[in-house]
């Protein structure tokens, strides 16, 4: 492995705009973090209008920083309120908010930050040496390739996801239908375009992933805003003790593996992570009855592989241009806007971006461990600001940023109607996320199919003949089929009334 890009890449970090930018990333993942409901793909939306003026690797290093800064911010909330302000940080509140009831609130957000710190280094580490060997990998892809790599993620990220599979593939043909809106790339012909001349060109990423996770978030948390929060927690000692440390290790040891494995996987992502390292310690655990009542390691695990997973889950988008969960498909765009493709390329083509990204991630785990601690009692008064003040700030912003971009009022209407339309898919349990996502892949796999039937003169076989594209169908086949499988086999073990053993009335 060449080590000069790697070094050249900690070169462009220390930058001191590209350390500053880090630096606010960081800073405004954990604010949003500790902002129930919010979350880091509603905010990398809203500011994406924001990057337009900075240097693309600038841009990136600030909105990963929003990533992975997001999931130790949703740790404060959910130990000092018992209200996650993440989703993966909802296994964090079972013992974290017991140990703040017993007066050890500082140590679960101490172990929190100490666990996020090692599970977002390690995974660092293993994304520098992986990164390149995927991508190298990777450069054997042509169109039929990326045409079952689309297919996969699609599906991965649909049937993985929260909401219910039914409603997740839903919102995944939604999105490919909105994906074909606009000219023919092979034809010219005008698809879905109703002769509006707005939308000719297609529809842009920016108006629906801001309708959709911010707009559409944004009211969802407004009418949720009458539930009632308890006050928060008295902190102090905001430093484990020797024997959490101890009690720790090992959860923190195998969150880290867990949550970079899982983080890579499309659909895995940081909420899939924590519920699984959650449920690993506890199995492994001699008195499991303690894991809900203040197991310190019911802490250290969840928040661990979160970082970790929040980390790995760069490794498909940079080196196969795949975003391999919601907040990833929110990056993606960015950096398409930015004029950066992400694929095999990448790592040669524009070495400075991809090092110059994954060391940023040294920097900012860095950053987030000496900041963690002494901000607590900051984002604790800010959990007291009211919705209702907040909401209508943000909303502007939101308006006022998609303005910006093509300075165009159509652009205004579409985000209104995505946020209606996101608020109505939270109400009626749709995850928007495989929507933004298939919108996201849908050109790359329309273009790459049909790309890959000129190559095969029609035959779809000839993905089946392809090494890399037929063990992806395969894989694609087994991911479908599953479900229907495990279905299958759960009723042919359950017994039937008719098998029931009869009893004598008579006795």
């Amino acid at each position: 492995m060449d080590l000069a890009p790697v070094v050249d890449g900690f070169s462009v970090v220390l930058e001191p705009t590209n350390l500053l930018f880090c630096l606010i990333g960081v800073l405004v993942g954990m604010l949003v973090g500790v902002l129930p409901g919010l979350g880091p793909a509603a905010t990398i939306a809203i500011l994406l209008p924001v990057t337009f003026g900075l240097e693309p690797v600038t841009a990136i290093i600030m909105l990963a920083g929003i990533f992975y800064g997001a999931q130790y911010g949703g740790t404060i909330t959910s130990v000092l309120l018992r209200l996650p302000g993440e989703a993966s940080s909802v296994v964090t509140v079972f013992d974290g908010h017991a140990l703040a009831r017993q007066g050890r609130a500082g140590s679960a957000l101490g172990i929190a930050a100490i666990g996020s710190f090692v599970g977002g280094t390690v995974s660092v580490v293993a994304l520098s040496l992986l990164a390149p060997l995927v991508a190298g990998f990777a450069l054997d892809f042509g169109p039929p390739e990326y045409t079952a790599l689309a297919l996969l993620g699609i599906l991965l990220v649909a049937t993985i996801s929260g909401g219910g599979r039914l409603k997740a593939v839903i919102a995944a043909c939604v999105g490919l239908l909105l994906a074909t809106v606009g000219r023919d790339g092979f034809t010219g012909a005008e698809r879905f375009t109703f002769e509006n001349l707005s939308l000719a060109d297609g529809l842009d990423f920016v108006p629906i992933a801001m309708g959709l996770f911010g707009l559409g978030e944004i009211l969802h948390n407004l009418e949720e805003r009458h539930r009632a929060t308890q006050a928060p927690a008295r902190v102090a000692d905001v430093w484990p003790s020797r024997a959490d440390l101890r009690r720790s290790s090992g959860a923190i040891a195998r969150g880290s593996v867990l949550g970079f494995v899982l983080g890579v996987l499309p659909g895995g992502g940081a909420t899939l992570s924590s519920l699984a390292a959650y449920a690993v310690e506890k199995r492994r655990a001699k008195q499991p009855e303690r894991f809900g009542r203040g197991a310190i390691e019911g802490v250290a695990a969840p928040e661990t592989a979160n970082n970790a997973a929040a980390t790995s889950s760069f490794i498909p988008l940079l080196t196969l241009g795949i975003p391999a969960n919601a907040t990833m498909a929110v990056i993606f765009g960015a950096l398409l806007i930015q004029g950066v493709s992400p694929g095999p390329q990448l790592v040669t083509q524009e070495p400075e971006l991809f090092w110059g990204v994954v060391n940023s991630m040294y920097v900012g785990n860095v950053l987030l461990l000496i900041m963690s601690i002494p901000l607590v009692g900051l984002f604790v008064k800010i959990l007291r600001v009211r919705p209702t003040i907040l909401a209508p700030i943000t909303v502007l912003i939101t308006l006022i940023g998609v303005y910006t971009v093509n300075n165009a009022v159509f652009d205004i209407v579409l985000v209104i109607v995505f946020g209606a339309l996101g608020y109505l898919m939270k109400k009626l349990g749709f995850a928007p996320g495989p929507l933004v996502l298939a919108f996201v892949l849908g050109s790359l796999l329309e273009d790459n199919l049909r790309r890959s039937l000129i190559i095969f003169e029609g035959d779809v076989t000839g993905f089946a003949t392809r090494p890399i594209s037929g063990t992806l169908l395969a894989a694609f086949l087994v991911v479908a089929l599953f479900p229907v499988v495990r279905g299958v086999l759960a009723r042919r073990r359950t017994p039937s009334v008719h098998d029931a053993p009869r009893t004598d009335a008579r006795s």
